[in-house]
């Protein structure tokens, strides 16, 4: 080991070993980083190369222990929060770390990178939030997608200490599934929260875990913004008098919001009110007009992954990050049609209304990180405003 290795190897002080065990009895022992604790949640991979702190600020991974495919990760350290002249992260999706734990193969422990101010590891640390690095990430991966998503506990020993495997075999037999909570009230809004560029076109954000980059692509294009708590009411919304409705990104299962914000989004089309949905806005649109959901295997998240218009036989690379999609079948009958698709595996990737201003789609064109082909989702849906 080098010298500049065996300095970084010292900053880990505080963790030892570290195990995640699965609830179909597979564990991987490794080593821990971040915060000495022990956390459970639903265990999902990404197969994103870039973007780490996007990826685990992004509200939309509430409850979860993600896995990251990307072999080395940390390479470019963490930046600080600073916002911009609206108060928002500029180089993440929100503000404090999302994930439950984190999973990965190589952790760098001396990062370059100008913008940088504190390693991965420490990062997680200040936190709260426990990693582990040194196992394989592909294995693991496989078994996810082989088996579907699974629950999990990762622990992290303190240093001299190791984890208990047997006892943490037993423990994941119980542990409870995180798509059962409310997970979207713990990370919206608690009141609203304006935004003013001084524009002539107001937008009410339904937040239900809306990452930053949605509002940095809206207000960057002149548009007062009213962020708001995902059960507001329509009566609520509407004494906003907003020229338009964007309904967010967030965590879970989007049938836990039948009786707020799939009741509140049917109100809104019956209202003419020109909506857009954005990947858990595409799901509650579907279910708010008839539609039905259902849990994907392994979902999708990754940077990669293709969109393909059914209008126009054309294919664009987006950014993802969901575990529900919209059953096709099911919007037969209702004023929805299918807009998009998945080159890959066919999932419903977008809906639109067959006469009125109302479409989602399940990426995310704000991208935060890239690609970027279809940010001009957010010019049509405000030209159609203006």
């Amino acid at each position: 080991m080098g010298k500049g290795r065996l300095e970084a190897e010292t900053r880990l002080q505080g963790t030892g070993k570290a195990a995640l065990v699965l609830e179909d009895g597979t564990f991987f022992v490794g080593k821990g980083f971040g915060a000495p604790r022990k956390v459970s949640g639903e265990v999902v991979f990404s197969t994103s190369m870039v973007g780490y702190t996007e990826s685990l600020t992004d509200p939309s991974y509430q409850g979860q222990i993600l896995t990251l495919t990307y072999p080395l990760i940390g390479n470019y350290g963490v930046p600080a929060y600073g916002g911009n002249s609206f108060g928002l992260p500029i180089h993440f999706e929100s503000v404090g770390i999302k994930v439950t734990g984190l999973v990965i193969q190589e952790l760098c422990l001396k990062p370059h990178h100008w913008a940088s101010t504190r390693t991965l590891d420490q990062w997680l640390k200040d936190e709260g939030i426990p990693g582990i690095h040194g196992i394989d990430t592909r294995r693991l991966t496989k078994k996810l997608r082989e088996r579907g998503v699974m629950l999990g506990i990762l622990e992290v020993c303190r240093k001299g200490l190791e984890p208990d495997i047997e006892q943490l075999l037993e423990e994941v037999k119980n542990v409870p599934d995180p798509n059962l909570r409310d997970l979207v009230a713990e990370v919206t809004v608690k009141k609203p929260i304006h935004y003013e560029t001084g524009g002539k076109t107001k937008v009410v954000v339904i937040d239900c875990g809306v990452k930053a980059g949605i509002l940095r692509n809206l207000l960057k294009r002149k548009v007062d913004v009213i962020r708001v708590p995902y059960d507001f009411s329509i009566d609520q919304i509407m004494e906003y008098e907003p020229d338009g409705v964007v309904i967010s990104n967030g965590p879970g299962d989007p049938k836990f919001l039948m009786e707020k914000t799939v009741a509140t989004t049917r109100r809104l089309v019956e209202e003419n009110v020109p909506t857009m949905g954005i990947c858990l806005g595409n799901q509650i649109l579907s279910l708010a007009l008839g539609g039905d959901t259902y849990k994907l295997k392994y979902g999708h998240r990754s940077q990669n992954q293709p969109a393909y218009d059914l209008k126009t036989g054309r294919c664009y690379i987006t950014t993802q990050n969901h575990g529900y999609a919209t059953k096709a079948e099911s919007l037969e009958g209702t004023d929805l049609e299918v807009w998009f698709t998945n080159a890959n595996d066919k999932t419903v990737e977008g809906v639109k209304h067959t006469s009125k201003n109302v479409f989602a789609v399940q990426w995310h064109p704000e991208a935060s990180p890239g690609p970027y082909d279809t940010e001009f989702l957010f010019d049509m849906f405000l030209d159609n405003l203006r």
